[in-house]
């Protein structure tokens, strides 16, 4: 039986956009980074982001940019806004999300977002 080892990625987060952040996040939590990738199989590697504060955003994305929600009724649509996201739940919640809509939507999605470490440096 072939037994694959389980290793933690750390990525820093300092000065980089959060978008490139997730990206990469993304990519070792499907397991893209290692030699034997099927998509079908869960690697179980986890990730670690450090100085997660630091992460900047370019642009005008900080008031500009929404993010949308709908309840699927009539006059459900919620909208909210990257600084609204912050204010609830800090650079982590803005990350997470970016990741979660990173990733494929299917039954390993939710065991994949749970291998995520924020850490504020």
């Amino acid at each position: 039986m072939n037994k694959t080892k389980v290793i933690t990625v750390t990525i820093d987060a300092s000065g980089k956009p959060i978008g490139r952040v997730a990206s990469q996040v993304a990519h070792v939590l499907q397991g893209k980074h290692r030699a034997d990738f099927v998509k079908q199989k869960d690697p179980t590697d986890r990730v670690c982001v450090t100085n997660i504060d630091q992460a900047i955003f370019t642009g005008k994305k900080m008031k500009d940019k929404v993010y949308h929600h709908h309840s699927g009724h009539p006059g459900g649509l919620k909208t909210q806004s990257v600084a609204q996201m912050m204010d609830k739940g800090g650079m982590e919640a803005v990350l997470l999300h970016a990741v979660k809509r990173m990733l494929p939507d299917n039954r390993l999605r939710t065991e994949r977002m749970k291998r995520i470490e924020c850490i504020k440096l």
